[in-house]
């Protein structure tokens, strides 16, 4: 009788990595990602609280006449 193989074949499983300490340029590296976001997240909070601060788009004072 002939056999049947249905579907993939199951991927073989990858060596688990191992955690390494950080060193001072990873720490450094974190914490300037972080200041980052964090200045990023409170110019959108302003944003969104103020709008644009020109006001948007104004309309031509022509069109206002008529």
């Amino acid at each position: 009788m002939s056999s049947r193989q249905g579907g993939k074949a199951k991927p073989l499983k990858a060596p688990k990595k191992e955690k390494k300490e950080p060193d001072d340029d990873d720490v450094a590296f974190q914490q300037k990602k972080k200041a980052d976001e964090a200045a990023l997240k409170a110019a959108r909070d302003k944003a969104a609280k103020g709008g644009a601060p020109g006001g948007g788009i104004k309309k031509s004072s022509s069109a206002a006449k008529k």
